[in-house]
């Protein structure tokens, strides 16, 4: 009699545990850690990035692949993975990628960087902002990609700045860590250097003054130390490339594509106008 109630008391409880709901936190995949920070935090004193870094910094994100970056228009560029994963940064909906893109992102400085009616067939739609005036936060794995992002202030209509209403997205994929700096409106400080990490490609708007000048601008590119930066936005200004010295190369694309992997970064950091731009 004893055993049997015994036996019926642990299936109760076995039940019990199956069924019971469990918290949140059991039912939570791990929050994604992100390689470019850690390797920027391992190696502070690198002057460039590139596929050479110092044999005791763990490069976790093995090169898989190459990733290919398309300019659609003004700061929509479309980043296709390895895995097939299509991304289109500060999407409008007005310039068009061949077929909905997996994820987009956005700012809302201007409409040119948003849109309010995205294509339904897009899965992933992330803004740069929150309604509420708080930090938009994101840390989204889809396939071989990890996106998120960093908040930076925008100049309001009339005076002063607005908080967290633009965000600098980073993509992490095949090794390689590819910045956006969407619709930047001030230089950034040191705590934007150490959220954002290593960036290995970096998309920079250029238009003389209207994210902010090209002295300005100039100093940042120079300060995030990538290896390839691909101008956007407007037109390219001739006194953007002049704030770059003999260390930057300079090149105009024949086309609006490059395909890049962590071992095919300049040694050298290049400024490279895709077509188009």
């Amino acid at each position: 009699m004893l055993l049997r109630y015994l036996a019926y008391a642990l299936a109760v409880i076995w039940l019990t545990h199956a069924l019971w709901p469990q918290p949140a936190h059991a039912q939570q995949a791990p929050t994604p850690v992100s390689q470019c920070q850690a390797i920027a935090a391992a190696a502070p004193a690198a002057s460039f990035a590139s596929f050479s870094v110092p044999a005791a910094v763990p490069v976790a994100s093995a090169d898989t692949g190459e990733v290919t970056i398309t300019f659609v228009g003004h700061s929509t560029f479309l980043i296709e993975t390895p895995d097939g994963v299509s991304i289109a940064t500060d999407y409008n909906g007005w310039f068009r990628t061949p077929s909905a893109p997996d994820v987009v992102t956005m700012n809302r400085a201007h409409s040119s960087h948003y849109t309010l009616s995205p294509d339904p067939a897009i899965e992933h739609v992330l803004h740069g902002w929150r309604d509420d005036g708080t930090p938009a936060d994101h840390d989204l794995v889809v396939g071989d990609a990890y996106i998120r992002n960093v908040t930076t202030d925008i100049r309001s209509g009339f005076e002063g700045m607005i908080p967290d209403a633009n965000s600098i997205f980073i993509f992490e994929v095949a090794g390689l860590c590819i910045g956006h700096l969407g619709h930047l409106h001030h230089e950034l400080d040191e705590s934007h250097y150490r959220q954002i990490g290593r960036l290995d490609v970096l998309m920079v708007p250029v238009d003389g003054g209207l994210t902010m000048g090209a002295e300005s601008m100039s100093r940042v590119v120079s300060r995030l130390r990538s290896a390839l930066i691909l101008p956007m936005h407007r037109p390219l200004t001739n006194d953007f490339l002049a704030m770059f010295g003999d260390e930057f190369d300079k090149s105009f694309a024949t086309e609006p594509s490059v395909k890049v992997s962590l071992r095919s970064l300049p040694k050298r950091p290049l400024i490279y106008v895709l077509q188009g731009v």
